[in-house]
């Protein structure tokens, strides 16, 4: 069973007003950097970028991070898939806002920061998502939250993000209840 959290325009709104505090807290826009960490992350940091590129009036630098080789759960994944990684210049003494479209227990993120810093010493690290949905393992905390939603480890939250924007949103869905699809969270 699934239901959505946000639909796209809900979406849209939850973006514009994620680009608005990223750029409120980063007035320096040469310094700023956006990486999405593969796969969920990454059209979301584009969509952000687009955003706070209307905010700023210029473009803002948007890459790409795999941290397949940096998790702590490689040893239980069988033939994992490594993503590309594209950072847009360089990252010293900039500051690194990373994106990912749900915040879980805390680990993808962790191994994010330690695949980051292969590429560099930022001045900063943020971290920007579209939904946290709690159960943490790690102490990690994002600095810029679309919005919070409480749920069981029994379900998992997909957002759904395009260019075109046409299907987007954020989906809640009950594991018990999907047959083969895998999780994503």
């Amino acid at each position: 069973m699934s239901s959505l959290l946000l639909d796209s325009a809900a979406l849209q709104r939850t973006f514009a007003r994620m680009a608005h505090e990223i750029a409120e807290a980063n007035p320096d826009v040469g310094s700023l950097v956006l990486v999405g960490i593969q796969r969920g992350g990454v059209p979301v940091a584009r969509r952000l970028a687009f955003e706070l590129g209307q905010v700023f009036g210029r473009p803002v630098p948007c890459g790409t991070l795999d941290v397949t080789f940096y998790r702590d759960d490689l040893n239980q994944r069988t033939a994992p898939t490594v993503n590309p990684t594209e950072i847009p210049g360089d990252i010293q003494g900039k500051t690194v806002v990373l994106v990912d479209d749900v915040f879980f227990t805390g680990r993808t993120i962790r191994a994010a920061m330690d695949a980051l810093h292969e590429f560099g010493r930022p001045s900063r690290v943020q971290l920007a998502v579209v939904i946290d949905r709690g159960h943490r393992q790690l102490p990690i905390r994002p600095d810029v939250v679309g919005k919070e939603v409480a749920t069981l480890l029994s379900q998992s939250v997909q957002v759904r993000c395009s260019q075109g924007g046409v299907d987007d949103g954020v989906f809640l869905r009950d594991t018990a209840t999907l047959s083969s699809a895998p999780s994503v969270s």
